[in-house]
């Protein structure tokens, strides 16, 4: 029998005030949380997040507790499983709430594998530094199981130590809460209460969102500070010393080392990794090779995995950044260059006077260890089984890691081992070791560090151990015009150190004849002991580009600004005569050709090797040097601009 009219008025009538109800209290939230931010509780355009991370579900129904509780005192928060959040991101947030579960070993979830991996990654490297971070508060509850004692919590206490380490500052301090005693739900509650009563008082006295805003870029120039009195240096900035374990433990170079003092007991040499050393190296994501060998995934290489773009090397000669490993086969160096990615983490040494591995062995090793590492990005936001599959059969071998690999007494068998795989070799030197580019063997691009171009400033910049520094420098240069195959010069801009002398680096040009000469913006690493920059020294892709112009016009003809990479804030100027055929730039390289020519034991230059450069990486396009087949991803940057200077 169908409803009488008056039923189905009434149940009308109770759906319509259903529906008014659930408007009314939804608005009602959306309205307290506009009247809570103009009190300083709040949130700016971008929600504020809670991130769970959760292996059982634990995590998960904290997380949604926490919402609900923030949501009812008008707080509104995006509530995000971890394996959707993006960790690039954090820059951008003003406050971020970690509900973090530790799993198996005092680890994080295989879900939270590339989101830990890459707050530990960036916290540990001083390319990243301690300002990414300093627009963002945080607050991080955790979730362990107090049986498995050192391992308890150990997920969020890391999190929060290297939130730090980024320049994050904490709300309210870190819970450690323990499943084995049943209180997990009002832990969180009365620490959720904490928290909205830290974000309150913190409004109420700034009178602005307590979500991290900064209001006086200001306090964005903080420098680097270090809690480990490891990196410490003992002695004045002058003092230049020919091994070191962690920047100032080894000798100076005005005490002399015994005949005993370089060799273990048993009277074989010491390696060169120190123990020390090592835990220092492997902290900043580096993959340890036997005694004195490393490889590290760059992040150039997971950002085309994902098909964010290439480093400058794609645009400039058309590598595959997916398919590019960084190694070194030394890790030691000649220099204590003030830009020096490390701050002087690894050791450095005149001449070779440690273990030596194999070099077969070095070379399986780092592509064993770097397919490794490109397997761990399988499942991460953007990488597709085609580039994965591409990655794990590397291409390319930048020898530029860390250290001087041409100090390595076996380097060309080295390289000859990457040809027989035809993997390319892009190898940088430091100028100090003439006598060692005069012996190498043919690789695909040789590059020359030119860092200064007067004695004065070369020892300022570089801080070499070599009394002689500048005549190995000079002779170093003129060896590497000797070279058929493509060479480089490279020059790191540091404003205020060795950005001003156009004319003493056109100088230079003459001596070594490079057929390329790239031309960067030094990164700020972070200020410590070993090092003093600030961002004031760190030029702009407009500084840049203004000091490669000016050095093209020195040159009358002779080079011509190629192409540019606005996101390394790199140029390229290359030899007209050589590479530009009737208006056409051929700075990319033909990689099957060279791996032909090097099998075929005949001589060979740099131009029977050449290949079209695209137009948009040619200096000028729109592009700025970006592929535009991949998606770009644009980060903020936050230090001021000034006018180049020239």
């Amino acid at each position: 029998m169908p409803p009488s009219l008056s039923s189905r008025i009434t149940l009308l009538a109770i759906l319509s005030a259903t529906t008014f109800y659930c408007f009314y209290k939804s608005r009602r939230l959306k309205l307290a949380a506009v009247a809570a931010g103009s009190r300083g509780l709040g949130v700016s355009n971008r929600n504020p997040k809670i991130v769970y991370i959760s292996h059982t579900g634990t995590s998960k129904t904290l997380a949604y507790r926490l919402h609900k509780l923030l949501a009812s005192k008008g707080l509104v928060f995006d509530l995000v499983d971890v394996k959707d959040y993006e960790p690039e991101d954090l820059s951008k947030e003003t406050l971020v709430v970690i509900v973090a579960s530790t799993w198996e070993d005092g680890k994080p979830s295989p879900k939270a594998k590339f989101f830990d991996d890459w707050i530990e990654e960036s916290a540990n490297d001083f390319r990243v530094g301690s300002l990414l971070l300093t627009k963002c508060k945080f607050a991080v509850f955790g979730i362990g199981s107090g049986a498995y004692e050192e391992n308890f919590n150990a997920v969020a206490k890391g999190l929060a130590k290297k939130l730090k380490a980024l320049g994050a500052k904490e709300v309210v301090p870190l819970w450690a809460g323990d499943v084995d005693e049943g209180k997990l739900g009002r832990e969180i509650d009365g620490w959720g209460h904490r928290l909205i009563k830290s974000l309150k008082n913190e409004g109420n006295e700034n009178g602005v969102v307590s979500c991290g805003r900064i209001d006086d870029e200001s306090e964005l120039e903080g420098v680097y500070v270090s809690d480990d009195e490891d990196e410490i240096e003992n002695g004045g900035e002058d003092d230049v010393i020919d091994l070191e374990d962690i920047a100032g433990k080894g000798p100076s170079r005005n005490s002399k080392m015994t005949a005993e003092g370089n060799v273990t007991k048993n009277g074989g040499p010491k390696e060169m990794v120190t123990p020390v050393i090592r835990a220092n190296l492997q902290k900043q994501g580096y993959k340890i090779i036997g005694s004195h060998s490393g490889v590290k995934i760059c992040r150039w290489t997971k950002s085309q995995l994902r098909g964010r773009g290439g480093c400058y090397k794609h645009s400039f000669y058309g590598i595959e950044s997916h398919r590019c490993m960084e190694a070194t086969p030394s890790l030691a160096c000649a220099n204590k260059c003030v830009f020096c990615w490390r701050h002087h983490t690894n050791p450095v040494g005149k001449s070779w006077q440690w273990k030596m591995d194999d070099p077969l062995e070095i070379v399986n090793t780092a592509i064993d260890l770097h397919t490794k590492m490109i397997k761990q990005m399988k499942g991460v936001p953007g990488v597709e089984e085609k580039r994965l599959a591409e990655g794990l059969s590397p291409r390319h071998c930048a020898l530029s890691l860390v250290g001087e690999p041409i100090m390595y007494p076996e380097i060309n068998s080295l390289v000859d081992e990457l040809h027989r795989r035809r993997i390319s070799t892009f190898l940088v030197t430091n100028a100090q070791f003439p006598d060692k580019i005069k012996m190498l063997k043919p690789i695909t691009q040789l590059y020359v560090s030119v860092d200064a171009s007067t004695k004065e400033s070369l020892k300022a910049v570089d801080r070499p151990l070599f009394g002689d520094f500048w005549e190995r420098f000079l002779d170093s240069l003129t060896a590497l015009k000797e070279k058929q195959q493509r060479t480089v010069y490279r020059l790191t801009l540091v404003k205020g150190w060795n950005a001003e002398d156009v004319d003493g680096y056109y100088k230079l040009f003459s001596v070594g004849k490079p057929d390329f000469i790239e031309i960067k913006g030094v990164t700020y690493c972070g200020t410590s002991a070993t090092s003093k920059l600030t961002m004031e020294n760190v030029p702009w892709h407009t500084d840049v580009r203004a000091f490669s112009e000016a050095l093209s016009l020195k040159s009358e003809g002779e080079y011509e600004v190629a192409c540019e990479h606005e996101h390394s804030c790199c140029v390229l100027l290359a030899k007209v005569d050589k590479f530009k055929i009737d208006g056409q730039w051929f700075t990319w390289i033909d990689y099957d050709k060279f791996h032909d020519l090097v099998a075929s034991g005949e001589p060979f230059s740099s131009q029977d090797y050449m290949a079209a450069t695209p137009s948009w990486a040619v200096y000028g396009a729109a592009e700025g040097g970006f592929d535009p087949d991949q998606l770009r991803y644009r980060k903020e940057r936050h230090h001021k601009a000034s006018a180049p200077s020239v």
